[in-house]
């Protein structure tokens, strides 16, 4: 039977459940209007600092950040839009406002809807009639974020947005973790250059941040030593995968982005037509999940 229900905590939480499968997630609307967690039984899927989730004055480390309107940092933290320069940090301002809870629904899953609206303090670094609403299902142990980007204003809207899942890799088994790929190029954001991809991906005693430009399946699958493998899939829109981990920490992120690092500052970020939408989906399960 799936529920869903409020969590009395420190921080406002909302909890998917799935009997059937154990599956659990939890939500902070409050935080970015983020997953915080996501387990299977006793399998947990992703990684969470629980003291940068409580400490609002931190990015939060861990569950699944929404990155808009930019994934990535902009040259000089700056960009060009309607005649006028802006200035947005790295990942954007979706990830650090209070979103909206709009629906929830336990017919035949567990489903809540969270959305995020244009204000004028976000019209200052983004000039543009955004409207968010994000839903995520829990059915049987998959997860589902659905993701929708409107624009309610009278001129195209460039967007660049992306989701920053971190998975649970303990540090001492990432020397035998490793992401399918059949990337063969990618922009290392460690070096600032761009490299050929070799297979597999080293994840072990260094920071690795690989934005992989030419992986072609919409999926992909991040084997964990010792634990059940996620797959992890997404959107034909989706242009660029990142991979980025670094010592001492007990995650792997696979990032899938609408565009590559900086698009809206060059002009290639893709764009939404007056009263139009773009929607994609990430979808998590557990590779043996039944």
């Amino acid at each position: 039977m799936p529920t869903v229900t409020r969590v009395d905590a420190a921080l406002e939480t909302l909890r998917l459940e799935d009997e059937a499968s154990g599956a659990v997630v939890s939500m902070a609307p409050g935080r970015g209007g983020m997953v915080t967690r996501f387990s299977v039984g006793s399998v947990p899927v992703l990684f969470l600092d629980e003291s940068t989730l409580l400490d609002p004055t931190k990015s939060v480390r861990g569950g699944i950040p929404i990155l808009f309107p930019i994934a990535g940092k902009l040259p000089g933290d700056r960009y060009d839009a309607k005649g006028r320069t802006y200035t947005m940090k790295q990942h954007g301002f979706a990830r650090n406002l209070p979103w909206a809870v709009t629906d929830e629904s336990t017919r035949d899953e567990a489903s809540v809807t969270l959305g995020l609206d244009a204000t004028d303090a976000t019209r200052a670094q983004y000039p543009f009639e955004f409207a968010l609403r994000f839903t995520y299902r829990l059915h049987g142990g998959v997860l589902s974020v659905e993701q929708r980007f409107e624009n309610h204003g009278d001129a195209p809207m460039p967007v660049q947005p992306g989701l920053h899942p971190y998975f649970f890799v303990p540090e001492g088994t990432k020397a035998g973790a490793r992401v399918d790929t059949d990337a063969t190029r990618a922009y290392d954001n460690v070096t600032g250059r761009e490299v050929a991809v070799a297979l597999p991906i080293g994840l072990a005693g260094r920071e690795v941040d690989l934005h992989l430009l030419d992986h072609r399946p919409r999926e992909t699958v991040l084997h964990r030593p010792g634990l059940p493998a996620v797959r992890i899939g997404f959107g034909d829109d989706e242009q660029a995968l990142v991979v980025w981990t670094v010592p001492g920490r007990d995650f792997v992120c696979v990032e899938p982005w609408r565009a590559k690092f900086g698009a809206l500052a060059d002009g290639t970020a893709p764009r939404i037509e007056p009263g139009g939408f773009a929607a994609t989906t990430l979808i998590l399960s557990l590779v043996d999940a039944k």
